[in-house]
């Protein structure tokens, strides 16, 4: 698997391609799941392309709103204004634990954690799993950046990312024994909200730095896209 640096001017660390890692398990899941249930799921990504829910996330130069959530490993609040007083802000969106492109994407960035605390920089994951899953998301990978509770997918779709699942994809989900009701609680109306892979970046002035989002769940920018921007 090709390599790339941080390109960081204190070390040498070197990680994998994320989207080589991304395409990896794209790859072994055509492999081992039926092709019938493969096609509800693409049928899903090409129907939320369509929406164009890409086009509606927050572009570069807005002011982003603010926020407060619960912190996974702290169990207490914290809010945009306090992570934007210590520095430039890189705020990743994630559907939840159970997505393996998502942990995949926050395990790449834990290993690049330290390179982006060394350009005066936060990194925070927010999904609209409750405290207690996001607590486990956090022990399991054992990440040391803030991961943040958002119920309802509220602060998502403050940043145009969120979408409803669909009855078909709903049903696909429990098929597959992921209980979105049970990660996220009881939401209301909201409950089967969930974000989009999206990925911004936020000025200590709350100005949008770096924006991009995918409906495609099995593609996600290059960290180095980002640190670039810091």
């Amino acid at each position: 698997m090709p390599l790339r640096p941080t390109q960081s001017g204190t070390d040498d660390l070197l990680v994998p391609r994320l989207q080589d890692q991304l395409d990896t398990i794209t790859t072994n899941t055509r492999g081992l799941v039926q092709p019938e249930r493969l096609a509800i799921t693409d049928e899903a990504v090409q129907d939320l392309l369509a929406s164009g829910i890409e086009s509606q996330i927050l572009p570069v130069g807005a002011t982003a709103p603010s926020f407060t959530l619960q912190d996974a490993l702290t169990k207490k609040s914290v809010s945009s204004a306090d992570l934007l007083a210590v520095g430039t802000l890189v705020i990743k969106l994630f559907r939840g634990r159970w997505c393996p492109y998502c942990m995949t994407e926050l395990e790449t960035w834990q290993s690049l954690y330290p390179t982006l605390r060394e350009r005066g920089a936060l990194f925070v994951a927010i999904s609209p799993q409750m405290l207690r899953q996001n607590d486990f998301t956090v022990q399991q990978h054992n990440l040391t950046f803030p991961v943040l509770s958002d119920p309802g997918a509220h602060v998502a779709a403050s940043f145009g990312a969120a979408y409803s699942v669909t009855d078909k994809m709903r049903s696909h989900y429990r098929s597959i024994l992921i209980n979105i009701p049970f990660l996220h609680g009881d939401q209301g109306a909201d409950t089967w909200q969930l974000p989009i892979a999206a990925t911004f970046v936020v000025s200590r002035e709350g100005k949008v730095l770096y924006s991009e989002a995918h409906a495609d769940h099995r593609v996600r920018p290059e960290p180095q896209e980002i640190l670039a921007v810091l």
